[in-house]
């Protein structure tokens, strides 16, 4: 083997090095960006279902609420109704 072979093959080795080193932080990066991207949407799901419960009783009071002012004011209609 000559002497400028065996250059450019040490200089295809660093390169080819080199290359690896850089396609190993790629995939890393790739790999955690997933889990955060997982973590994300679990954080997001999650905090809306909890908000959903949370919030449900509220709810729930608000509507039975509304539900006892209309029959209210339905039977306040009604007593106009039977004086006509």
């Amino acid at each position: 083997m000559q002497p400028d072979e065996r250059e450019m093959l040490k200089k295809t080795l660093e390169l080819a090095q080199e290359n690896n080193k850089m396609l190993y932080a790629i995939r890393r990066g790739m790999f955690w960006g997933r889990i955060m991207k997982v973590v994300y949407w679990v954080v997001i799901i999650g905090t809306a279902i909890g908000v959903y419960y949370y919030i449900t009783p509220y709810i729930d009071s608000a509507v039975g609420a509304y539900g006892n002012v209309k029959g209210d004011l339905r039977s306040f209609g009604d007593l106009f109704k039977l004086n006509k």
